[in-house]
């Protein structure tokens, strides 16, 4: 019997870039998250005495800085030398670009599987055989799972692989493959990498996504962190469990303001649902996006007074304590109970914005943002979401405009 840990997608040091300019942001502790988490990741497989630990790419995020990213990584490892517990990685799309991690020397108990081809070895003491094949460049396309060795007869087989499996949307196509391929490749258990959410596509074999250690924005949201795989003395897998390693928590939560009238209502939502946040990060940083949806009779104070909203919700955090939550974001996604056709027939200030919207040319960016997209690495204009406002950015601006002028108006009256 032996135990072994499937991380992945650690991206250490990875920027949290802008985070400085909101304000009372705990930058230092969410910066230092990523390397908390790999931090508790090895002292999970210490306290666990596993026989292994198995890291499917995107160990670093790129190039760094300098060196102390990869040196912190080696400190780690060393722990785990220590403690007799080898490792088993392979380079991801974001590993290949750094230059700097090739420089370095990796302590010995560290084995990582090259990139030329996908290679076999076999974990000492145990009747374990894991094949691997890091990428070789940060754009990958061929099916690397292709040309994986054949299974070892009487060995638990895994396959370390870093991939878009079945082609997910929202994610770089790189060593694309298929479930049903890696299903009939006789491995027992595919321990994948790439795809930042946890995923058990099969079990029998299992095909496991373990996805990230640790979120990093408002889209990775949930607990984060590996699996912890019990192989019994017949190679079946016996316990397969979900440890969560992240330090900060992300948190998407809606309020429907749609039945509220006073802004004291609203306030009360949100302090309950901070509550709730905080509850389900333990001892955890939680990190809250906010949005606010519906059609409410505050949707023109709210989008009128943002910066009022914004102040109340870190009055709120304050009073449950900065160590233990922090507002991220506020995003204003309500709807006026007043019908935009209705106020474009009006004859006054609301109906001319509209209808100046209404011939807003989508295609078209001034001179200074078309400039300024030629300048930006395409890693950038992702982020940015740099392109050409869709109908829905328009309708939504539209509403938005319409929101506080009409607001303002009816205060005027």
């Amino acid at each position: 019997m032996f135990t072994f840990i499937h991380a992945a997608d650690i991206h250490l040091d990875s920027p949290l870039t802008g985070l400085s300019q909101y304000q009372d942001a705990p930058v230092e502790r969410i910066r230092n998250a990523t390397r908390t988490a790999l931090t508790n990741l090895v002292d999970l497989s210490i306290e666990r005495q596993i026989d292994f630990l198995l890291i499917a790419g995107d160990l670093y995020n790129g190039d760094w800085k300098d060196y102390n990213t990869g040196l912190f990584f080696i400190r780690e490892m060393r722990r785990l030398d220590e403690a007799g517990i080898p490792v088993y990685l392979i380079s991801g799309n974001h590993d290949a670009e750094s230059k700097i991690t090739k420089a370095l020397t990796l302590p010995d108990n560290v084995h990582h599987f090259k990139s030329g081809k996908a290679a076999t070895v076999t974990v000492q003491g145990h009747p374990v055989s894991i094949h691997g094949q890091s990428f070789a460049t940060p754009s990958v396309t061929e099916n690397l799972a292709e040309s994986y060795p054949a299974p070892v007869a009487e060995h638990f087989n895994i396959g370390l692989l870093h991939t878009n499996l079945g082609d997910q949307a929202g994610h770089g196509n790189y060593a694309p493959c298929t479930q049903q391929q890696l299903a009939q490749h006789g491995y027992d258990y595919w321990a994948l990498g790439h795809i930042h959410k946890r995923e058990v596509h099969q079990q029998s074999p299992h095909i496991v996504y373990s996805g990230n250690i640790q979120g990093r924005h408002a889209k990775e949201t949930g607990p984060k962190g590996c699996y912890l795989v019990r192989v019994d003395a017949d190679l079946q897998v016996q316990d397969f469990d979900f440890h969560a390693l992240d330090t900060v928590r992300w948190h998407q939560t809606e309020i429907d303001c749609s039945d509220l009238t006073e802004l004291d209502q609203l306030f009360d939502a949100i302090r309950t649902a901070f509550d709730d946040a905080i509850e389900k990060s333990g001892d955890r940083l939680a990190v809250v996006r906010v949005n606010l949806t519906g059609h409410t009779e505050l949707h023109g104070t709210l989008h009128s007074e943002p910066s009022r909203i914004e102040s109340e919700c870190r009055l709120i955090t304050e009073d449950l304590g900065l160590e233990n939550i922090w507002v991220e974001k506020i995003k204003l996604k309500t709807k006026s109970k007043t019908k935009l056709a209705d106020l474009a027939q009006r004859d006054d200030l609301v109906a001319m914005v509209i209808d100046a919207l209404d011939h807003l040319d989508a295609s078209q960016h001034p001179p200074a943002v078309t400039e300024l997209r030629t300048k930006l690495p395409p890693e950038a204009l992702r982020e940015l979401q740099f392109d050409a406002p869709s109908k829905a950015d328009r309708d939504a601006l539209k509403d938005e405009v319409s929101a506080i002028v009409l607001h303002a108006l009816t205060i005027a009256d």
